[in-house]
């Protein structure tokens, strides 16, 4: 087994994880969601968002794996952090002569695949990795490793919102500036209001764009006749969730999925409520074979993150065509969508 390196920069690294304040602490869902997300996506048993401290990787949040921490001399994690800009790939590790001996790949939990995408501060210092395993030896599609880092980047933006709601709480004990601040927060909140019913681009439940807010986008892409493609999204079987649950009940799944959606998207393209249970998602600078791929890792995305009720979407998704207006894509989506719900729904339907 072959001993990590540490980075040139080890103490600037340090001093950034341990900013975070977050070594020890308890389990938090947003963490678990993502790392449930990233192995599902990559049909991974073993994943974890892997903090690399000075003698030790301690795991925020965990899948299929038992110890809370391992040491750092035994941890792929502290290898892949010195490729900060690079998603470390091991396809067998018993024929890499950094892990051949590795004793968690000859003992439990036996890995032989294990792929990292480094978590980065501001300053793009890498302070862990979301990283996914097996016992077997494995291969990542590229648009798996494309997720991969994505969700990657998720972490690190959760990371460094952590952090800030941490100073902000600190900054609140002290009453003075929490009353300065206070007045300041609710001047900007008054303009902040005026601008949304001023512009009125959001949906208040999802939080995200409205339909007026899609429809401006859609007409900027339509004339922009750069490569786009355009997915309706329908929750399946929504009436009887209502039906059954309740309206507060069909609201709380309508914010899961559009929580989930947002972050399978990794912040790609233009996520917007269409209206009713109906979601829409503009993809700039994809073709329709990349589209229909990223729509079906979603509708995976869904379906893994449903808890008290089980959700599934239909998916119709349709590329900008020259010379096609707004309404002309708009209706190609959407007979996709139904397609998709006439074949069975719970997929994807390109058109």
């Amino acid at each position: 087994m072959l001993r990590p390196a540490k980075p040139d920069n080890e103490a600037e690294r340090l001093r950034a994880l341990q900013r975070y304040d977050i070594l020890d602490s308890a389990p938090e869902a947003a963490f678990d969601d993502l790392v449930a997300i990233a192995a599902a996506i990559c049909g991974m048993p073993m994943a974890s968002v892997a903090l690399i401290d000075a003698d030790r990787q301690w795991f925020k949040a965990r899948l299929g794996i038992e110890d809370p921490q391992t040491p750092r001399d035994a941890a792929f994690c502290a290898h892949a952090i010195l490729q900060p800009h690079e998603t470390m790939v091991v396809p067998d590790a018993r024929a890499d002569a950094r892990f051949r001996d590795n004793p968690y790949v000859t003992g439990a939990p036996g890995i032989r695949f294990y792929a990292g995408a480094p978590l980065l501060d501001a300053d793009g210092l890498a302070v862990g990795t979301l990283c996914v395993m097996d016992g077997e030896p494995r291969t990542l599609e590229p648009q798996q490793q494309a997720a991969l880092q994505a969700l990657s980047r998720q972490v690190s933006a959760l990371l460094e919102l952590r952090r800030t709601s941490r100073a902000l709480r600190l900054q609140l004990q002290e009453r003075a500036w929490y009353e300065e601040q206070l007045v300041k927060f609710s001047d900007a909140l008054e303009l902040a209001n005026a601008d949304l019913n001023e512009q009125a681009r959001l949906d208040p439940l999802t939080g995200l764009a409205n339909r007026r807010a899609l429809v401006a986008a859609l007409e900027q892409a339509s004339a922009a006749g750069r490569p786009a493609c355009l997915a309706l999204l329908d929750i399946d079987h929504f009436k009887a969730i209502n039906d059954t649950h309740g309206h507060p009940a069909g609201d709380e799944v309508l914010v899961q999925v559009a929580a989930t959606l947002r972050a399978t998207s990794a912040g790609h393209g233009l996520l917007a409520r269409h209206g009713g249970e109906e979601f829409a998602w503009l993809l700039p600078e994809v073709d329709l074979a990349q589209a229909t791929l990223q729509c079906e890792y979603a509708r995976e995305a869904v379906a893994f993150a449903s808890q008290a009720l089980p959700v599934t979407i239909s998916i119709g998704v349709s590329a900008h065509r020259p010379g096609d207006t707004v309404g002309e894509w708009l209706q190609r989506a959407d007979a996709a969508l139904y397609a998709a719900k006439r074949g069975g729904r719970d997929r994807v339907q390109a058109a």
